[in-house]
């Protein structure tokens, strides 16, 4: 087990990769609003992937970096990849749907899940320890999500609407992230983080291809293309980043510094005015619970037994 906890010690450039991880995902779920409303979740999804993949691949192909290939003549890591994928796919697909139904603000408050679930994970799988200092971070954590959507909890009880639905597929985006990134960390003891990606990436494409109308194509005006390309973009750096930034940094560090996407999101919405996105309404008792998530997840990932 202490491979798995095996990191090169660099850590000011796992604090720079996770820093990029943190900016591109704080401005994705804004950038994806400006077009899946258009050509729909799927295809928007798909070209996430394809974009990426498309960069990707011929990089490591004229670099020569696949070196690991033939590693996946092992029915164990072969299925281990194969799970990776649709896991992050199913991340993907839900983190869509999620945003659809709620806001760029909500859908990044409540994402967090995922990195805390990452957390409480590597009790068991990297051998890390809860401190008091922690439970209190976790706590603290829980509050603020209570905090951050208490304007929609009594509709939320009482009728569970197109918004609820949004927030229950953003926990099992959280979810099936959480799960891609467990098998991910296992996965760089036999492979480089680039590797992975890229089979991760054609996964994703293959599984939305036959989900995506690309007629809708033609609705897109010139900032929309770029919006798009932009996506594709940021699923390429971003989740390298991450990637590469796990080699460097223990898992609790990539999370507590990931841990400030929502953040960047809030800012975005909330002082730059972008036509015909849905903005959250934002209270002092929600900006309080946003803190509190951040403060929160941060908290519990780094602190340590005295």
């Amino acid at each position: 087990m202490s491979k798995l906890n095996a990191v090169t010690g660099r850590w000011k450039l796992g604090l720079l990769l996770a820093l990029g991880t943190a900016t591109m995902w704080g401005t994705l779920p804004v950038t994806l609003q400006q077009v899946a409303p258009t050509i729909g979740p799927a295809t928007s999804t798909f070209f996430r992937f394809f974009i990426s993949a498309l960069l990707l691949t011929p990089y490591l192909l004229i670099t020569q970096k696949i070196i690991n290939g033939h590693k996946l003549k092992s029915p164990k890591l072969l299925s281990m990849t194969l799970i990776a994928g649709l896991m992050l796919t199913g991340n993907y697909g839900f983190y869509i749907l999620g945003l659809e139904r709620t806001s760029a603000e909500a859908t990044q408050v409540m994402i967090q899940l995922a990195p805390m679930l990452l957390l409480l994970a590597g009790l068991w799988l990297f051998k890390e320890q809860f401190t008091r200092t922690q439970w209190l971070g976790f706590i603290g954590f829980s509050l603020g999500l209570i905090l951050f959507f208490e304007r929609q909890i009594g509709q939320l009880l009482i009728e569970f609407g197109d918004y609820g639905l949004g927030l229950l597929f953003i926990i099992l985006s959280a979810i099936f992230w959480t799960g891609y990134a467990i098998i991910q960390k296992f996965l760089l003891n036999d492979f480089q983080s680039s590797e992975t990606m890229v089979i991760l990436f054609w996964i994703g494409s293959l599984v939305f291809l036959p989900l995506s109308d690309f007629s809708t194509l033609g609705q897109l005006n010139s900032l929309q293309w770029a919006a798009l390309l932009f996506c594709g973009l940021n699923t390429f750096i971003a989740y390298g980043c991450f990637a590469e930034a796990m080699v460097h940094l223990e898992a609790s560090r990539v999370s507590a510094i990931i841990a400030i996407t929502p953040l960047f999101t809030i800012a975005i919405a909330q002082l730059i005015p972008i036509s015909d996105m849905a903005v959250e309404p934002l209270t002092g008792i929600s900006i309080l619970g946003a803190i509190l998530v951040v403060s929160g997840s941060i908290a519990t990932a780094i602190a340590k037994k005295a």
